[in-house]
């Protein structure tokens, strides 16, 4: 813990090449592609060992939470499109027991709604004996209603607490909205709307190892289940940041102050202080941004829609292996905005 305590001290002052070097030190499978985008135009670079510069091949990685900026994404095409409404609680959509409280769209997507991150399951626990890695395969979107339904919660703004059951029941009803399940519909959108070629709902394939299984009909691939490359990612933050779809735009709202940053986060200056629909922003440093992480992969995406300067790192190595994308992405995002000369709300950063 003394040499942990140490070595995070340590973070603050290192550059972002340095982070990259200390990461891949010694590491031979390490793969970490870095895109960056500046008023409109995109490069990246892949790293490996000691953060040797690799050939740019576009690889296909795991992404994680970061499939919930998607989920909402939809949801937000949804609402333009006036299939739902925010305010609306789930029970509009999904049909389940009356008499009681069920959470309001609002609530589920900014983290306030009461819900746990997860709830046990049954092929949570098979699942774990048998070695598989995915702790959410299996559990289906019956087993989701049904757990809907047993949860009381109150009418009210529960304190933020992160939640993939909750982005779980948002994907339930885009399902019910759309006539569709999570993986089609999710599929049509990303080839059709968004015009992303390489980004999936997993099927467990790509140039890499350790991609999770999913099932078609798992109820929470909505908060986690997407593969992609650095550039779609980058297309994706520039679709976020361009208004090229004008209805994305919604989810940079701020809809709740939820003032959770870490202690751990606030030495780093990474800022959990509003959330808006599937996006966490940063209000002192002015970034709107999201991170991702499962057994393998560990992925980060931001953005400054005043300065059009954007991030995306994603990373084949576990996020808990030395210093994760999410603080390799902060310190390359302020490190863009300090260099630009466009007006800067953080002029103390």
């Amino acid at each position: 813990m003394a040499y942990a305590s140490y070595r995070m001290s340590l973070l603050p002052s290192m550059t972002f090449d340095e982070m990259m070097a200390y990461t891949t030190r010694n590491n031979d499978k390490a793969l970490i592609t870095v895109g960056i985008i500046r008023n409109g135009e995109t490069t990246y670079t892949v790293y490996g060992k000691n953060g040797s510069v690799l050939p740019g091949e576009d690889h296909v990685y795991e992404i994680g939470s970061l499939t919930k900026t998607f989920t909402a994404a939809l949801l937000c095409k949804a609402i333009s499109e006036g299939k739902v409404n925010l305010n609306d609680e789930i029970s509009k959509y999904i049909a389940l027991p009356g008499g009681g409280y069920y959470p309001t769209l609002n609530r589920l997507v900014t983290h306030i709604s009461g819900y746990k991150e997860y709830y046990l399951e049954w092929p949570m626990i098979t699942g774990f004996l048998s070695g598989q890695k995915n702790s959410y395969y299996g559990i289906d979107r019956e087993m989701l209603v049904k757990r809907l339904a047993d949860i009381a919660l109150e009418d009210k703004d529960y304190a933020y607490k992160y939640s993939n059951f909750g982005m779980a029941a948002i994907g339930e009803v885009l399902g019910k909205v759309y006539g569709a399940s999570y993986t089609k519909l999710m599929d049509d959108y990303l080839a059709n709307d968004l015009r992303l070629e390489h980004t999936r709902v997993s099927d467990g394939t790509g140039d890499l190892s350790g991609y999770w299984r999913w099932k078609e009909d798992d109820a929470y691939a909505p908060a986690g289940a997407l593969t992609s490359t650095v550039s779609d990612m980058m297309r994706y933050i520039k679709l976020q940041m361009s208004g090229e779809l004008p209805y994305l735009a919604q989810g940079h709202d701020i809809l709740a102050q939820i003032g959770a940053t870490p202690k751990q986060y606030e030495k780093l200056d990474i800022r959990l202080d509003a959330a808006g629909i599937g996006w966490i922003i940063d209000t002192k440093n002015n970034i709107i941004w999201h991170n991702g992480g499962t057994s393998y992969f560990n992925s980060y995406a931001a953005f400054d829609k005043e300065k059009q300067i954007g991030v995306v790192i994603l990373s084949n190595c576990s996020p808990k292996y030395r210093i994760p994308s999410t603080v390799m992405g902060v310190k390359l995002m302020k490190t863009l905005q300090n260099e630009s000369g466009a007006p800067n709300h953080n002029k103390d950063a």
